[in-house]
């Protein structure tokens, strides 16, 4: 079977897709944060994201358009399409109260769409990880009243790493709720040293706050403690891939280090999910060596500009088996979402 024909045959799910309202809430309380988020007009079919009164990221209307968004998956080869928000609408830098107001809209836009889609479009919400009581709340909101299938969080939160021990309360959360995680990068580390246009932030900044925060779930065990957690990481993992060999050998030249990790730091990383967004079949191949086939899954950042518009054709022409690619296209999503035989 050609590339074409598998892509339009409609068996891949995507879990790295973004959504941003058409419109933003007016804030309900005494004082408008300095980073509460609006929209305004732009091009046709396009609007302009504003934050801090700067355009932040102009946008089009498949952010919001559920039909659209369903129209684009066919020629993806998508069947299913996970949706969460924009990574700099999680709002963990806004004080707790304020966050879960916004957050709560966001998620109840994702519901909406998710309703439209007749089975198409399957929810991640967003929770304020800035404060755990009103975190646990939300994410019992999510996963029970809405039905989602699990929570977006960044890769770190106002500088703390996802892996921390602090978090240990939300991802024992997510195992007695059976929520996925899916962690984006999210206001990175580094930028200071980029030296080039914003852009470069997506481009560079992204992979190596995503390769960190995978390496913090490792060095703090998170996966032994929680074995049940299904847990996974934004564009192939970003700089992981290249750090665990080093990590492993640090577990053999320094004590301290081996002392620390309950696992290996590779047998820990084979047991966390990964998304195919790399852009690159020899990377990609190199990373289902690295963390096994059964550990990748479809991600494509859509509907925005730097996205992968053809994510069945890239699987199938790195060169796995039918096996193998069956498994990145979709076997290996349902598994992460838990998807019940038959969805």
């Amino acid at each position: 079977m050609s590339p074409i024909q598998t892509a339009t045959c409609g068996c891949g799910i995507d879990v790295h897709a973004h959504v941003v309202p058409a419109e933003f809430p007016a804030y309900i309380g005494d004082r408008l944060p300095a980073h509460w988020p609006s929209t305004a007009p732009a091009q046709d079919c396009h609007r302009h994201v504003m934050i801090d009164g700067k355009v932040y990221r102009t946008i089009s209307d498949r952010c919001w358009d559920t039909g659209k968004r369903v129209a684009d998956m066919g020629a993806m080869g998508l069947a299913r399409q996970v949706i969460s928000p924009m990574p700099e609408l999680l709002s963990y830098w806004f004080g707790a109260a304020d966050a879960q107001q916004l957050l709560r809209f966001l998620n109840d836009q994702i519901a909406a769409m998710v309703d439209e889609s007749a089975g198409s479009l399957i929810g991640l919400g967003a929770v304020p990880l800035q404060d755990m009581d009103m975190a646990l709340a939300e994410l019992e909101h999510i996963v029970r009243t809405l039905g989602f299938a699990g929570v977006e969080v960044g890769s770190n939160v106002n500088g703390v790493p996802i892996g921390h021990p602090r978090f240990d309360p939300f991802f024992e959360a997510c195992v007695d709720l059976g929520a996925a995680v899916f962690v984006h990068a999210v206001r990175p580390t580094g930028m200071d040293r980029l030296v080039g246009p914003p852009q470069l932030q997506q481009a560079l900044a992204y992979p190596s706050d995503v390769g960190l925060a995978a390496a913090s779930v490792i060095t703090s065990n998170l996966m032994v403690r929680r074995p049940n957690l299904r847990i996974a990481f934004s564009h192939g993992g970003g700089t992981l891939g290249l750090l665990l060999p080093r990590l492993e050998r640090a577990t053999q030249v320094f004590p301290a280090v081996r002392d620390s990790l309950a696992l290996s730091p590779t047998e820990q990383a084979r047991r966390l999910f990964f998304d195919t967004l790399v852009f690159d079949a020899a990377t990609l191949r190199h990373l289902t060596g690295l963390f096994g086939d059964g550990q990748l899954m479809i991600g494509t950042d859509y509907p925005f500009h730097f996205h992968d518009a053809t994510p069945v054709d890239r699987i199938r022409a790195a060169g796995f088996g039918n096996e193998a690619a069956d498994r990145l296209l979709h076997t290996n999503a349902r598994r992460f979402l838990a998807l019940p035989d038959g969805a």
